[in-house]
């Protein structure tokens, strides 16, 4: 079984077309699946909506299609603000059709955060030290806090656990059961900051989209990360178009630059 795990589109269109040209590259799948925040922020939520949805990929929703549907538009921060202002009803009843979690196969489970909430970090840790000697407020979770964020979820059955959120490729192994975890990284944003529940940065160090080819052998899953390069120019004059000189930042470096504060409203990851 060959998976291609994409997550963390947020309207990149450009980037998602970049992504499907490498899967095919690398020599397909047998199936893609979609990790959630799919449309959110300032580039192109609609386009990149009537791409998947003429797809019918299997596609869970993640923190930022619940906010769209669910927050009154007072509530939302930038990044849903713009997106729920473009989308119209056909693409709202898309997202009100997609399910929270997926299990892909009976041993392929697929979640947007972890298994019972879409917008805890699986397999990063925020730290209250952001700022003093370099720190971004993030590292790492071990292998033992991310087997404690399943909560009460039954792993007995699951080999391999999908998530996305934070926009870190990331392989774990778990503890005990020894199920593998893989976050694929952001097709489309690859860098970004938060204020819960202290101030953090997640940043992946370049701009390429990226994507993981996980296939099924007889010693266990293997796993590919994929950087591609694509034209992230035009998606940072986007941004600054729309008024996000903060994602025009991170698109064109990977890292953060202007922080979202700065533009005086916060908004969710």
């Amino acid at each position: 079984m060959r998976i291609a795990a994409i997550s963390d589109i947020h309207g990149n269109l450009p980037a998602l077309e970049a992504v499907f040209d490498d899967i095919a590259r690398a020599g397909g799948a047998d199936v893609t699946v979609n990790l959630g925040d799919i449309l959110s922020g300032p580039l192109w939520p609609v386009e990149t909506a009537e791409r998947l949805m003429a797809l019918a990929l299997p596609t869970i929703r993640g923190n930022h299609e619940r906010q769209v549907l669910t927050f009154a538009r007072e509530r939302m921060g930038l990044t849903d603000g713009y997106t729920a202002d473009h989308l119209g009803e056909a693409h709202r009843a898309w997202l009100r059709g997609l399910p929270e979690t997926l299990w892909l196969a009976p041993e392929v489970f697929c979640c947007h955060g972890t298994p019972d909430n879409d917008l805890v970090y699986w397999l990063e840790t925020v730290t209250p030290d952001h700022g003093p000697h370099g720190s971004r407020g993030l590292r790492m979770a071990s292998a033992e806090e991310a087997r404690q964020r399943l909560g009460g979820f039954d792993t007995s059955q699951v080999t391999l656990m999908l998530c996305g959120h934070t926009h870190m490729p990331r392989v774990l192994q778990l503890p005990d059961g020894g199920q593998l975890v893989v976050n694929p990284g952001s097709v489309g944003l690859q860098g970004f900051d938060d204020d819960h529940p202290h101030p953090h940065v997640l940043e992946v160090g370049a701009p390429h989209a990226r994507w993981a080819l996980v296939e099924r052998t007889e010693a266990g899953w293997n796993v590919q990360q994929r950087a591609v390069a694509y034209d992230w120019e035009s998606a940072a004059r986007r941004a600054e178009a729309n008024g996000r000189p903060d994602w025009a930042d991170a698109l064109r470096t990977g890292c953060v630059g202007r922080f979202e504060t700065e533009l005086g409203e916060a908004g969710e990851a």
